[in-house]
């Protein structure tokens, strides 16, 4: 039985994709701050605070090497130049990217072939107007992810982004939003959770052992359309 080890598994995308990951008959340990409670004897439920690194590396060392690994914890903030916190710029990293980091360095080493890792980024990765700091991490992310991938190849581990349009999450309400406020995408409605989690499966499959090093954007802006 594979086993996935999940952050942000409490709401959003995170607790869709133990959704999915469940019903396909994963074993799943879903890491968040607040504990987290399934009618499935195949959830684990860990908390932990993904911002407090020294918790964070104890909390991994008690945990079984995954066949999988899906950062989809994340918190956002917006502001302009000029206006920016750096103390939420240093929180954002931690969660986006010290977190990721952290994640791989404990696991990555005893993974076997046919290993998986899926961040969670954005489709603002390439930039957005009053969203500097979220923008960098997750830009950060897609780097990241791609060197991964090239490391990670000859060992059969796949490393993949995806970067979902706005997405139907608390997140969208966060305080901190009101310099910038979320675009509804071309489609017309917001993407689902389920849905961002349907391909986070997809890429977790041995049907997806030749794609890594991608970022996948579930919905670019049109033309003309700010992100």
């Amino acid at each position: 039985m594979p086993h996935a080890i999940v952050t942000g598994a409490s709401s959003g995308i995170g607790e869709a994709i133990v959704a999915a990951l469940l019903d396909q008959g994963w074993q799943v340990t879903g890491l968040s701050r607040s504990a987290v409670t399934r009618d499935s004897a195949l959830f684990r439920s860990v908390q932990v605070d993904m911002t407090d690194e020294p918790a964070l590396i104890r909390t991994l060392a008690d945990l079984p090497v995954p066949d999988a690994l899906v950062h989809a914890a994340g918190m956002m903030a917006a502001a302009p130049v000029g206006e920016i916190n750096l103390g939420v710029s240093s929180r954002l990293w931690s969660l986006h990217v010290r977190a990721a980091e952290i994640l791989a360095s404990r696991f990555v080493p005893e993974m076997k072939p046919g290993g998986r890792i899926v961040l969670i980024g954005s489709r603002t990765s390439r930039g957005a107007a009053n969203r500097s700091q979220y923008v960098a991490t997750k830009a950060a992310m897609v780097g990241m992810a791609r060197s991964w991938a090239m490391e990670l190849a000859p060992r059969g581990i796949t490393v993949n982004v995806v970067a979902p349009g706005a997405t139907e999450t608390p997140m969208l309400s966060q305080p901190g939003r009101e310099a910038s406020r979320p675009v509804v995408p071309p489609i017309g409605r917001l993407i689902q959770p389920q849905e961002v989690a349907a391909l986070t499966a997809f890429l977790l499959s041995p049907q997806a052992a030749a794609i890594t090093g991608q970022e996948m954007v579930t919905i670019l802006s049109a033309p003309g359309i700010s992100p």
